[in-house]
C-alpha cells in the first residue's frame, strides 16, 4: 500500500489543513490548560499511569505530556475500543509499544470479560510494585488515569468501578481519574469522532473513509451478502411512501440508516462498486471516479434524494450517515495510524 498513500495522504492532509484553519480555543481553554499543568505535576507522584488511547489511532491519540517522562513499566498504554480497530494492526502496535518499554493492553470498555481480565492484570502489577518497593499490604497503590478527550476514559473508569467492586479490586487500588487534553492529529480525531463535526465538512471525511476502504480488504467480507425480498421491499417502500400516518412511520424506518437492512444495502452497494471498478486505485483521477460512483450508489442505499437545506445532490446527508456507520463499527474494523518507520521512531 505504498502508493495508497499519494491520494489518501493528500486527501487526509487536506482535511487536516481545514481543521487547523479553524479556531480550537473553544475546546482547549484556560481551564483545560490548568488541568494539564496539575496532571503534569502529579505524574511523578503516582505508582502507575494508565494512558487511555483509541486503538484505531494508537499514535495520534497519545497524551502529549507523557512524552516528557521516560517510558517505563509504570506506564500502561490502554488501547481502548479494540473492537472497532483492525485486530492484526492492534497486535502490531502492541509489539511496537513493548519494544519501547511500555506496557500495552488492548480492551473493550463495554465488555465485562475484557474489563475483568484487565483488573486481574492490574492487580498483578500492583503486587509486583509492592514487592519491588517492599511496601506493606496496607499501602495504597495510586493509579492515575489520563488521556485526551473522547478516547473512552469515562466508560473505562465506570467499568473499572462497577466490576471492580465485585472483584474487590478497590481494596487494592485507588484510581484518580484525570481529564486531560492534547493537540493530536485532528484529521484522525475528526474522522473517528473526537472533535465536533463543525470543524471539517463531512463530505471530505466520507471521501477520506472511502479511499481507505477502497484500499483495504474489508469490503471482501461482504461478498456473500445477498439481496433478500425483505430488503428490496423495505428499500422500495421508502421511495413510494404516501402521506398516511402508517406510511410515514414506515418511511422513518427506511430512513433510519442504523437499521440492519439499510446497513446491508450500504455494504452491498460499496462491494459492488469496488468489485466492478476497472481503473487504477493508485491513480488519483480513477480514485475520484470510484468515490463519485460510490456516492451515487449510497444515495439509493440510504434512500436519500435531496436535502431540503440546500444540498441538492444529497451528498451531505449520505456522508453524515456513512461516517456514523464507520464510527460505530458497522462498516468494518480500521486502524488509521500507520507504524512509524525505524528512522522516525
Amino acid at each position: 500500500m505504498v502508493g495508497t498513500a499519494s491520494f489518501v495522504q493528500k486527501l487526509g492532509n487536506s482535511v487536516k489543513k481545514v481543521s487547523e484553519s479553524k479556531s480550537s480555543s473553544w475546546w482547549y481553554n484556560h481551564h483545560m490548560r490548568a488541568a494539564s499543568r496539575a496532571i503534569f505535576e502529579r505524574i511523578p507522584l503516582v505508582d502507575l499511569v494508565l494512558e487511555v488511547r483509541d486503538a484505531r489511532i494508537p499514535m495520534s491519540s497519545g497524551y502529549e505530556q507523557l512524552r516528557y517522562f521516560p517510558s517505563s513499566s509504570r506506564n500502561i498504554i490502554i488501547l481502548n475500543k479494540m473492537d472497532l480497530a483492525n485486530h492484526s494492526k492492534t497486535k502490531e502496535w502492541m509489539a511496537y509499544f513493548k519494544e519501547r518499554n511500555y506496557i500495552p493492553y488492548a480492551i473493550n470498555s463495554h465488555n465485562k470479560d475484557s474489563i475483568k481480565e484487565f483488573l486481574n492484570f492490574l492487580q498483578a502489577r500492583v503486587r509486583d510494585i509492592r514487592r519491588s518497593t517492599h511496601s506493606s499490604e496496607t499501602h495504597t497503590t495510586t493509579v492515575m488515569l489520563v488521556g485526551i478527550p473522547n478516547v473512552g476514559k469515562s466508560a473505562f473508569a465506570n467499568s473499572l468501578h462497577q466490576i471492580g467492586r465485585i472483584s474487590a479490586a478497590e481494596r487494592e487500588v485507588k484510581t484518580r481519574h484525570c481529564e486531560s487534553t492534547a493537540r493530536a492529529d485532528k484529521k484522525h480525531h475528526q474522522f473517528k469522532g473526537t472533535i465536533d463535526d463543525i470543524l471539517i465538512d463531512q463530505s471530505e471525511l466520507a471521501q477520506y473513509f472511502l479511499s481507505i476502504l477502497n484500499f483495504s480488504d474489508e469490503y471482501k467480507k461482504w461478498a456473500k451478502i445477498s439481496t433478500t425480498d425483505d430488503d428490496e421491499a423495505a428499500l422500495s417502500l421508502g421511495a413510494s411512501s404516501g402521506g398516511s400516518e402508517f406510511d410515514k412511520r414506515e418511511n422513518q424506518i427506511v430512513n433510519d440508516h442504523t437499521q440492519d437492512f439499510v446497513v446491508r444495502a450500504v455494504r452491498r452497494a460499496l462491494f459492488h462498486e469496488i468489485s466492478a471498478f476497472k481503473g487504477n486505485l493508485e491513480d488519483e483521477k480513477d480514485m475520484v471516479q470510484l468515490i463519485e460512483a460510490q456516492f451515487t450508489a449510497l444515495r439509493k442505499a440510504f434512500n436519500v434524494t435531496s436535502n431540503p437545506c440546500g444540498d441538492t445532490t444529497g451528498n451531505g446527508m449520505v456522508a453524515a450517515k456513512l461516517i456514523n456507520l464507520y464510527r460505530t463499527g458497522r462498516l468494518g474494523h480500521y486502524t488509521l495510524d500507520t507504524l512509524p518507520r525505524i528512522s522516525e521512531s
